[in-house]
């Protein structure tokens, strides 16, 4: 066996290994679905797989779940997906980490046979997958960008707009949030498919931040290096968010500047209870997953593919905006999820 084949070999065998412990059962015969995520540590993420293995054991069907090592980590996904089409699943979900380097591999399983359904992330091109099953993120962003417009505008303050986003790659859902949030704020985005392109000055900045606290932390202070004015800060995700607040904490600027986000998770929430977030669009990745497998089952059974379909997003805040629908942080804990 050549170290190439070997190698291959061993990933393979770890990754079934990493599903199994997260399967919650057997297959015994079953459908196989599997539920291939970004990573298995993100609390949305988490309950995902809790939307999968929920809706699994309604339907009669076997959940095997794998996660990227990383947010933007496309090999394991590939892996996941090599390992899927050879256990004989019936179908996969995928939130891609990379929504267009992984499209070889879902081509690949769509070929075998297998039903491919996107969930909160789009591929590129959409229709890559035989469905999306997801929010809409460009919506998302649209909601907190009209609402950060709503009260800058009120308050009678020009913003100094600091975007903290999500990796290099500009996968679908990080384009669509910023483009969304940009537009929703009256900021003319040039290239709605591209990230960073605009010249309007009020922007001092894009950075990256992996989706994590950390990132969002680092990716805060860099843009404070940057102009130490910045009022308004998008983040790509509440886990950035939290690191924002923190780095805009140890300046003593957390009083003088608005975040808005996109989750909906329960912590994102009691921050904006608690006025570290002013305001975040919520959605609903339990829904995603639960539909994802049912539409799953139902192709085993009778070979039915289903539509494309919008999982819903809510704008939660305590300071509500005139003409921008929202709801407040009871709401939002009442449909939170982590």
């Amino acid at each position: 066996m050549s170290r190439r084949a070997f190698g291959l070999t061993a990933a393979a065998v770890l990754a079934l290994s990493v599903a199994a412990c997260g399967n919650g059962g057997s297959s015994g015969g079953s459908t196989l679905v599997g539920l291939v995520t970004k990573t298995d540590t993100n609390p949305f993420f988490v309950k995902m797989k809790e939307g999968a293995q929920k809706a699994a054991s309604s339907s009669g069907v076997t959940v095997q779940s794998f996660a990227g090592k990383q947010d933007g980590d496309n090999q394991t996904q590939v892996d996941a997906i090599e390992n899927l089409i050879a256990s004989g699943a019936k179908g996969i979900l995928i939130t891609p980490s990379d929504s267009k380097a992984i499209v070889p591999s879902v081509d690949k399983a769509r070929a075998a046979g297998l039903l491919v359904i996107a969930l909160d992330t789009p591929l590129e091109p959409a229709s890559a997958a035989d469905a999306t099953f997801a929010t809409d993120n460009y919506k998302a962003g649209l909601l907190i960008g009209q609402w950060a417009k709503a009260k800058f505008a009120k308050d009678g303050k020009q913003a100094k707009i600091a975007l903290l986003d999500l990796n290099p790659n500009q996968v679908s859902v990080d384009v669509q949030r910023d483009q969304g949030f940009l537009e929703g704020f009256g900021v003319d985005v040039k290239d709605k498919n591209k990230i960073g392109d605009e010249s309007d000055p009020r922007i001092v900045g894009h950075d990256v931040t992996n989706g994590d606290p950390a990132g969002g932390r680092t990716a805060m202070e860099n843009l404070l290096q940057k102009d130490p004015g910045v009022n308004l800060v998008y983040t790509i995700n509440e886990p950035a968010a939290a690191g924002a607040y923190e780095a805009l904490k140890a300046v003593g600027k957390e009083k003088d500047v608005v975040i808005v986000s996109v989750d909906g998770g329960c912590p994102g929430v009691q921050n904006v209870k608690a006025g570290v977030i002013g305001a975040t669009s919520q959605q609903y990745p339990l829904k995603m997953a639960q539909l994802g497998v049912e539409a799953v089952a139902k192709f085993a059974k009778d070979g039915s593919k289903p539509q494309n379909t919008d999982t819903g997003v809510t704008l939660i805040t305590d300071q509500p905006a005139d003409g921008v629908e929202s709801k407040d942080s009871a709401f939002g804990l009442q449909n939170c999820w982590g």
